[in-house]
């Protein structure tokens, strides 16, 4: 998504887009992390090859958005398997992840918020990408 947007004039939102990215890695090296000192042996599954290709920047914000929403239903359902199984310090762990998924959603709901505002004026975009860029610093801050 970050290489669809860089390659199509959206420097901005592909910025944001990378940074989002390392953000997710460092997520997934936590679980792995937690896993693997739990004598277990974290590996990462086969990964189907995402789209290229995409109609326009809401596009992307949807998808991220609608991707979103499904990990954290996901993380609820493992949420609830712990509860089941009485595994409360892998509930603990999750409920990390529980918060940060209200952020992300809360993240991308906002974004697609604004982008529905500007009703997909050109010059509206350029300014949101520019802004975009601005969020990914903001943001990045937030989190340290």
């Amino acid at each position: 998504m970050a290489s669809w947007a860089e390659v199509n004039g959206y420097n901005g939102s592909a910025n944001f887009l990378y940074i989002h990215s390392d953000e997710e890695r460092v997520q997934m090296l936590k679980l792995f992390h937690y896993i693997n000192d739990r004598n277990g042996h974290a590996i990462v599954p086969k990964v189907e090859q995402p789209k290229a290709t995409y109609d326009s920047i809401q596009a992307v914000f949807e998808e991220i958005y609608e991707h979103e929403k499904m990990i954290s239903s996901e993380i609820n359902n493992l949420v609830g398997i712990c509860y089941d199984e009485r595994d409360f310090s892998t509930q603990n762990i999750l409920q990390w992840y529980v918060q940060e998924q209200i952020e992300e959603e809360n993240l991308f709901s906002m974004i697609l918020d604004k982008l529905n505002l500007l009703g997909g004026d050109k010059a509206k975009l350029y300014m949101f990408d520019n802004e975009t860029e601005k969020l990914s610093a903001a943001h990045t801050q937030a989190k340290n």
